[in-house]
């Protein structure tokens, strides 16, 4: 979780007025802090991620301004009209295709505020920019450079430019080779035959996104008009990081002026700082919340959390949202923005009417009694995790990939995908006990994720079930007797096992298993390929089984 310190003589300065530790202390918590550390003159405080935008003073102070009622209603934020300009070159397309930037004028830096801005640029880079994966700033001194500024790839021997840090020029291979920054995110850049470069009209160079900016450019105390620039795979990750960093220098008393940002096919200006609107019905809010706020006073609740409100129809609100608060997605997250302007402290815990008995879910009561048959046949259970990859999921089992559930922002190769069958894990499971002795049998009760249009998610949530028996003379009628053994001691009565094909198993030695006429696994001995794959030298015979049938479901939502 991301912290910042504030230092109460230096906070009260962005919030107008003098502003206690106590205070602090007393007031953070009801617009989502915790307290970790108390000082005599200072309180370090966690926040939510979502709330990217407290990674600064200038973000609290907003925020705790309008908590305090000391000032409310959607902040505006202008930007001058644009007299840079910044040229997208095609060569980027292939490596980090998105670049947008601001100008930052007459900003007032001292030692303090030079550090916190460093902050803010690496809290981004991890909030938003998934550690520069989506997203990843440069802030430079914009009096040392001159526009129109041009984003560009060059090859990786061809630029010499010296890097922030350090004395000497290197050139962008050298950089990923010897630079720290160079070697802790090369991976994100080191796949290309050309390394993105944001230069300067005289070709001086900026920085090399989203690795290191040049030492040409560094900031200081002197500095007082700065060139941002955020570039990425993600448009959205980098307009949302930097209209963050934009509204905060904005809070600390700079200029903003806009960008020309001319791409290959169009031409944006940036940053954009129009409100974004959501309606919020008052009806919804009250119940979920359990309290009775009329229109009125939730406008006033939605006020004090910094957002435009206006009633347009009975119970019903038009909500403006500012440009940094990028974490409001839905209309339940305008009902939270409710609570939080109500306080929180003046909800009235209370004891439900009804008094009822839980129990388990029914998806529950169908997994518990298939371990309990499972390990009654002698089966070991395992857990795997519910992230994989392509290379194990699908060319390791012979299998073509349909419609995987991918990973948006993989933290590493070993985890792209989330897995829409067991059987997979189970068999690296075996690849990874070979020097354990055999007989094994393992099976795992678990979820897997499988793509739905025809919901919210687009995503849903099946509980299967898969075993493997691995031995010198596992055969398919053996895991067909465990099968059988396990649908008879479910109470299942109208279930079939038909000769079938997966390219997972072996030909002649495979069968589908249905239950009430509806095909629901497959069973059979896995192909030598399979298990030249895993590595494995003995035979192994599994089945795989979706238990969604058995699920009552009126009771069960994925």
């Amino acid at each position: 979780m991301p912290v910042i310190t504030l230092y109460a003589e230096r906070f009260s300065r962005f919030v107008g007025k003098p502003v206690s530790v106590e205070d602090l202390a007393k007031w953070l918590p009801w617009i989502g802090f915790d307290i970790e550390e108390k000082g005599t003159d200072y309180v370090k405080v966690e926040y939510n991620p979502n709330r990217i935008d407290f990674c600064s003073y200038a973000g609290v102070a907003r925020a705790l301004k309008g908590f305090m009622g000391w000032e409310t209603g959607l902040p505006k934020y202008e930007a001058k009209e644009p007299t840079a300009t910044l040229v997208i070159d095609e060569a980027v397309a292939d490596v980090r295709p998105y670049m947008l930037a601001a100008i930052v004028r007459n900003i007032r830096l001292d030692e303090d505020a030079v550090v916190e801005l460093m902050d803010m640029q690496e809290d981004l880079h991890w909030g938003i920019g998934r550690d520069r994966k989506k997203a990843s700033i440069g802030i430079h001194n914009l009096d040392v450079v001159k526009p129109p500024f041009r984003y560009t790839a060059v090859e990786p021997t061809s630029v010499r430019f010296v890097p922030l840090g350090k004395s000497e020029a290197m050139t962008p291979k050298e950089i990923l080779e010897k630079h720290e920054k160079g070697v802790d995110y090369r991976h994100l850049v080191d796949w290309a035959p050309r390394y993105p470069l944001l230069v300067d009209r005289d070709g001086n160079v900026l920085s090399m996104p989203p690795i290191i900016n040049g030492e040409l450019t560094r900031v200081s105390v002197e500095t007082r008009n700065l060139f941002l620039d955020v570039t990425g795979p993600s448009y959205e990750a980098v307009e949302k990081s930097l209209n963050v960093l934009a509204t905060a220098l904005a809070d600390m008393g700079a200029t903003i002026e806009k960008v020309y940002v001319k791409y290959p096919d169009r031409t944006v200006v940036s940053p954009n700082f129009e409100p974004e609107k959501l309606k919020l019905r008052v009806g919804y809010a009250n119940r979920l919340l359990g309290i009775k706020v009329s229109d009125e006073e939730a406008v006033k609740c939605l006020e004090k959390c910094r957002l435009g409100a206006e009633k347009v129809g009975e119970g019903v609100l038009d909500v403006a949202i500012p440009p940094y608060r990028i974490d409001i997605m839905h209309e339940v997250d305008l009902v939270e923005e409710v609570a939080i302007g109500y306080g929180y402290y003046r909800l009235k815990p209370t004891i439900p009417k009804a008094v009822t008995v839980g129990e388990k879910h029914p998806v529950y009561v169908v997994a518990d009694a298939v371990r309990q048959v499972m390990v009654g046949l002698g089966f070991l259970e395992v857990m795997n995790f519910t992230l994989t990859n392509e290379r194990v999921h699908y060319e390791f089992m012979r299998v073509k990939p349909e419609n995987p559930v991918k990973l948006a922002n993989p933290v590493s190769l070993e985890y792209t995908v989330m897995r829409e069958l067991l059987l997979p894990g189970l068999m690296k499971n075996l690849a990874e006990n070979k020097h354990e002795s055999f007989p094994q049998r393992l099976f795992e009760v678990s979820d897997v994720a499988k793509i739905n249009p025809r919901l919210e998610t687009m995503c849903e949530r099946r509980l299967h079930v898969a075993s493997v028996s691995s031995h010198s003379t596992a055969n398919f009628t053996e895991m067909k007797s465990f099968c059988e053994a396990l649908l008879a001691n479910l109470g299942l009565e109208n279930w079939q096992i038909r000769e079938a094909k997966h390219p997972s198993f072996l030909d002649g030695r495979t069968a589908a298993i249905y239950i009430k006429n509806k095909r629901v696994g497959v069973l059979g001995e896995i192909h030598p390929e399979v298990l030249n794959n895993f590595e494995l030298e003995n035979p192994t015979a599994a089945f795989e089984i979706d238990l969604e049938t058995l699920i009552p479901k009126k009771k069960h939502s994925p």
